[in-house]
């Protein structure tokens, strides 16, 4: 039975494999080995259903190795790896700068064994980075250097924040996989088409925008197009706007009047009316920012945008 899990990368637990004569405290900071090398990572104990979960889950990532428990010693060794994380993040930017290189540096990791440092980096397209390479051999000696390209959602994961929501990135709490996303997601659920409303930190589409989708595509069927006409107990009118979730249908009469009427309320006719749709009224979702055609191609671009190499 899995008795404890420690608290790794984009918020994922991964089980630790720990001597049974060891007993730990919960958010205890023990030394483990990963595939990185050895990291000091913060420990938690798992209750037996998550410990069931763990056992039964072909997903469940194979356990790290218990070294030991951080002595005092040892916690003042990783304040002092901190803010060497940092001084060499900037050291690396310097040399990126000196060799006029397109990539943008996020974030700097050394082992806790020192043995290996890890720069992650977004970049719009493929570097060249053996010359860059050459002067951080120079520079840190004796460790093993790993230069990793990483998307901008990978990028958002790993700093973590918190979204338009007010709540935590789903990338960096509990989202694993991210889908393909498309701007059509966020027009057929009647949202404003502006970057700054459908667009998160990483500059890409939200990925909440696939969380409901499916809602939205069971609740249109049977609801009358924009723009088709309808009858209705006040006459005749034109679907200008639909609340799917809602179950109801605004139309617009010829008198510039719109109302809302339930699904089972109008019957879809064959006829022509004189009613202007092309802006919808009611639509609460209006914006005043001005979007063009390259802008969304950009929020839809997922190219690099999630490489996996976090």
């Amino acid at each position: 039975m899995i008795k404890y899990a420690v608290h790794y990368l984009k918020n994922t637990f991964v089980p630790l494999n720990c001597p049974d004569n060891i007993n730990l405290d919960d958010g205890q900071l023990v030394l483990a080995r990963t595939e990185k090398g050895e990291e000091a990572l913060k420990a938690f104990l798992v209750n037996s259903e998550v410990a069931k979960l763990f056992e039964n889950s072909d997903k469940t990532p194979a356990p790290f190795e218990f070294i030991r428990i951080l002595t005092q010693e040892d916690l003042m060794l990783l304040e002092d790896l901190k803010k060497e994380e940092v001084t060499s993040f900037f050291k690396c930017k310097e040399l990126v700068k000196k060799h006029h290189l397109n990539m943008n540096l996020v974030q700097c990791k050394i082992t806790f064994d020192k043995r290996k440092i890890s720069f992650y980096y977004t970049a719009p397209e493929r570097v060249d980075f053996r010359e860059l390479l050459k002067d951080l051999t120079q520079v840190f000696k004796r460790m093993r250097i790993d230069l990793r390209h990483i998307g901008v959602r990978d990028e958002s994961s790993i700093m973590d924040g918190t979204g338009i929501c007010g709540k935590p990135f789903c990338c960096s709490s509990y989202l694993r996989k991210f889908e393909s996303i498309n701007v059509k997601l966020a027009k057929d659920q009647g949202m404003p088409i502006a970057p700054s409303k459908i667009s998160g930190t990483c500059g890409r589409l939200l990925c909440c925008l696939t969380y409901e989708y499916s809602n939205y595509i069971e609740a249109a069927k049977g609801m009358p197009p924009v723009g088709s006409t309808v009858m209705t107990s006040n006459g005749l009118g034109k679907v200008c706007f639909i609340q799917f979730l809602n179950n109801t249908v605004a139309v617009k009469f010829e008198d510039g009047k719109i109302k809302e009427f339930e699904k089972s309320e109008i019957e879809m006719v064959d006829a022509d009316v004189n009613v202007d749709i092309e802006i919808p009224q009611i639509n609460n979702y209006t914006t005043d920012e001005k979007v063009d055609a390259k802008q969304l191609k950009q929020l839809e671009d997922d190219r690099n945008s999630s490489t996996g190499n976090v």
